[in-house]
């Protein structure tokens, strides 16, 4: 349990990378230099992500309208409004740059690896899983500028261009687009070398957090960011985690879904992706501190992580007991027949 709560390499590496960039941050023609090659890091990572995702596996669980209409309501719908609703209680916590980075975390899709990965665990419907993820994943490429600017405009945060709803398009669908277009050919190569996936993604993320908090920290990022603030946003994303779980998890069942469908809502529906959320916020937000933007997005990353390995453990846990019982039932039965 102790090991499941402690940072992993790839947390250890974000806080590296932060600390990097509080120490040395690049600036000037090194700074442009990075972005150069941060933007082509992302294309690569949509790229790759769009050549090795299964068709099969998607229109395997494409049918399940129902649940996958829930886990957008949940991604789409249910956060926005915590965002909004809890504001007057939250926002006090923290300054108004990072209760903005805070409302577009609760604008960003789900993940896809760590979602599929912890449905998995927790014994869930893994194909409705796949497919609920994903379509989370390609729908937020639209979907969360849209939001971000109606959230803006209400936080006054000005207002969204749409050339960087474009850019976005531009540098994360045609990507992904490309991807799949070519997956007949190189897509058996992309699945067995999942590593490779796995550098690109993690790399792509540390090089727009270094160059991110080198602007931030170079306009005085650490110098309006107290402790008290960071223990406030912590404070945000754990209420937000805890509402987003209980929602999901007591929301299927009153909808009527069985158990492992139940475990596939709760495990999509209250994550929220780094690997998509950090590319966009580099493009939706170019006039904005960057680093206070991206800082919740962070933190609630590894809060989500820690929190749902515990939880589908517990779940596998009581799927075991569940199959013990009913064997020991069976048992008696067999028993008492003879």
């Amino acid at each position: 349990m102790l090991r499941r709560l402690l940072p992993d390499r790839f947390t250890c590496a974000l806080l590296g990378t932060v600390l990097l960039a509080s120490m040395l941050p690049c600036r000037g023609v090194t700074a442009q230099a990075f972005g150069v090659l941060t933007d082509a890091a992302i294309a690569l990572l949509f790229f790759l992500h769009g050549a090795k995702l299964s068709r099969a596996s998607v229109l395997a669980g494409i049918t399940h309208w129902r649940l996958h209409l829930t886990v957008l309501a949940s991604t789409f719908v249910l956060f926005p409004l915590m965002g909004l609703l809890l504001r007057p209680l939250l926002s006090p916590l923290v300054t108004p740059g990072l209760y903005l980075g805070v409302l577009f975390l609760c604008a960003l899709p789900s993940t896809v690896q760590s979602s599929i990965a912890f449905t998995s665990m927790a014994r869930g419907n893994v194909s409705a899983a796949v497919c609920a993820a994903s379509a989370s994943s390609l729908l937020g490429i639209f979907i969360t500028p849209l939001l971000v600017g109606v959230m803006m405009e209400s936080h006054g945060g000005g207002e969204l261009s749409w050339d960087a709803v474009g850019e976005i398009v531009l540098q994360l669908l045609v990507p992904f687009v490309a991807g799949q277009v070519t997956q007949r050919w190189i897509g058996g190569w992309v699945q067995r070398h999942r590593a490779l996936v796995g550098v690109v993604d993690q790399g792509s993320i540390l090089l727009v957090v270094y160059t991110a908090f080198s602007a931030s920290v170079l306009q005085g990022l650490w110098k309006h960011t107290p402790l008290p603030v960071l223990g406030g946003l912590l404070v945000i994303c754990g209420v937000l985690l805890a509402l987003a779980l209980l929602l999901t998890r007591y929301g299927s069942r009153a909808l009527g879904f069985g158990k492992q469908d139940e475990i596939t809502i709760v495990f999509c529906g209250s994550k929220k992706s780094l690997a998509s959320g950090i590319p966009m916020a580099k493009v939706l937000f170019a006039g904005h501190p960057l680093g206070m933007i991206v800082l919740p997005i962070m933190l609630f990353h590894q809060i989500q992580l820690m929190v749902c390995a515990v939880l589908a453990r517990q779940y596998a846990r009581r799927d075991d007991a569940a199959a013990e019982s009913m064997s020991h039932d069976a048992s008696l039965d067999d028993a008492q027949a003879d």
